[in-house]
């Protein structure tokens, strides 16, 4: 069960009376923000070569509450990782966070934290979630850092009292950007409440919506400092805008190289998790070891590598491009099957995920790769447009016969979404709907639980009331 604390100390059973949830000027809304994908380039990358990163449609999704004016209290609910904490607003630390030579405002581009402002947080995160232990307190942590963080440098003291109620569609620790989704769904949120965020609405300039993107992309970022310490920004970058993008970091002292693809088309795509626990500096540190016996024909794989990025990359941006047609999918896939026999020749796979592979191809429904740092973590699966039903359910058989855990998603998908108020209507309805209940969106049970809910899909195509900045 989460913990639930004020300022560290035992919050009191004592029920509180005349609470007001919200108010029709300070509605509850809720933010979303998609994990992604690494679809070709996975260790070139790290060796100065491009790699192209997509999102994808498990989601994030964060329901904010607006207290009445008596409660001067911020509160962090996050079921999924058993983490729930409160904070009296008048107690942080706004002296240190609002001094002329600290405060931020939310048009700055912070690339860096400021140690004194880390410092001064530290008091108020000591008393987050006292029992945890090992990972799981580093989770909790990291999450209330970011938080906080955030909250202070774009709030101030008079700021409305207000419970933010996170839960995420998308396995932690599974390289799929859960973090960066929840930092995007955090910084929206922050944003949105200090009105500094036009639209999204479906009339909304281009340059217009990338600005919005590119403001709630830069504070994502560094609630993901707060978490990762030196973040590359592609995972928030992807989450904010959505779609693709191409990437490369030549030189880790500068920020990377990021093309987005607006072309990207949105791919029917199967996630399956090994369940299998990796380390991602000890895969790298494997292909450095590679490189060092065998310089030149590591270059050399780390180069085709590259050429298969390139060569999806011109595919996807060429004037011919047509993301309708089925021959079009194939080269992808293709190209996708190229990376994944590279991945292996470096040494990155393991017998989980080639099982994966195996079972996929021998039903024949699409192309398989590992994406991520490999060694376990999971694979994407592109479907065939053909893919029989039939052969389908037989593969879904056979992963859940043998404990592997399924994902049936989207590539390329929308960005950073919001639902203002929080209220879902029917198709077509401009009045009237069903207002989402806290208690219940925090007891949703599981990914099915919290998409039939309050999901963007919610089981159609696009769910009425959802909006998005789209570019």
């Amino acid at each position: 069960m989460a913990s639930s604390n004020i300022n560290g100390k035992p919050k009191s059973s004592k029920p509180r009376m005349g609470r007001k949830i919200s108010s029709p000027m300070n509605p509850a809304f809720m933010t979303s923000a998609p994990g992604k994908v690494i679809v070709y380039g996975e260790h070139a990358v790290v060796h100065g070569k491009a790699a192209i990163a997509a999102a994808i449609s498990l989601r994030s999704y964060l329901l904010v509450t607006t207290l009445s004016k008596s409660q001067q209290t911020i509160s962090l609910r996050f079921p999924d990782i058993g983490l729930s904490h409160t904070w009296d607003i008048d107690t942080l630390p706004w002296s240190t966070f609002s001094h002329p030579s600290k405060k931020k405002m939310y048009y700055d581009l912070v690339t860096t934290l400021d140690p004194d402002l880390v410092k001064a947080m530290q008091p108020h995160l000591s008393g987050v979630s006292p029992e945890a232990t090992g990972e799981n307190k580093k989770i909790h942590q990291a999450a209330a850092s970011a938080f906080l963080y955030l909250f202070l440098s774009l709030g101030n003291q008079t700021f409305p009292g207000s419970i933010y109620a996170l839960r995420s569609t998308l396995p932690i620790g599974a390289g799929l950007g859960s973090s960066a989704s929840i930092s995007v769904c955090l910084s929206s949120a922050l944003l949105l409440q200090i009105r500094t965020l036009a639209g999204p609405h479906p009339d909304q300039p281009s340059d217009e919506a990338q600005l919005q993107i590119e403001r709630i992309n830069r504070w994502a970022f560094v609630a993901e400092m707060c978490i990762h310490g030196n973040p590359s920004g592609v995972d928030n970058t992807v989450s904010s805008g959505g779609k693709a993008v191409l990437f490369k970091r030549k030189d880790y002292a500068r920020a990377p190289e990021v093309t987005p693809l607006r072309n990207f088309p949105e791919l029917p795509l199967l996630l399956v998790n090994t369940k299998q626990a990796r380390s991602t500096a000890t895969e790298v540190a494997k292909v450095g070891a590679l490189k060092e016996s065998l310089p030149a024909i590591t270059e050399a794989i780390l180069n085709t590598i590259d050429a298969v990025t390139k060569a999806a990359y011109t595919l996807i941006t060429s004037g011919t491009f047509n993301n309708a047609d089925s021959r079009t999918t194939e080269i992808l896939g293709k190209l996708m099957n190229v990376n994944h026999g590279q991945l292996v020749s470096l040494g990155v796979s393991h017998p989980r995920l080639e099982r994966i592979r195996e079972l996929v191809d021998l039903v024949g429904v699409g192309w398989t790769k590992l994406t991520g740092a490999g060694g376990g973590g999971s694979t994407i699966t592109l479907l065939k447009p053909d893919a029989s039903p039939k052969a389908l359910k037989e593969l879904k058989e056979k992963l859940d016969a043998e404990d592997f855990e399924r994902f049936e998603t989207t590539l390329g998908g929308d960005g950073v979404g919001v639902l203002w108020p929080a209220v879902l209507r029917d198709e077509g309805e401009e009045e009237g709907g069903v207002e989402i209940d806290q208690q219940k969106f925090l007891e949703a049970e599981g990914e099915i639980g919290v998409e039939s809910l309050v999901g963007v899909g919610g089981g159609r195509e696009k769910r009425e009331g959802w909006r998005f900045w789209r570019v």
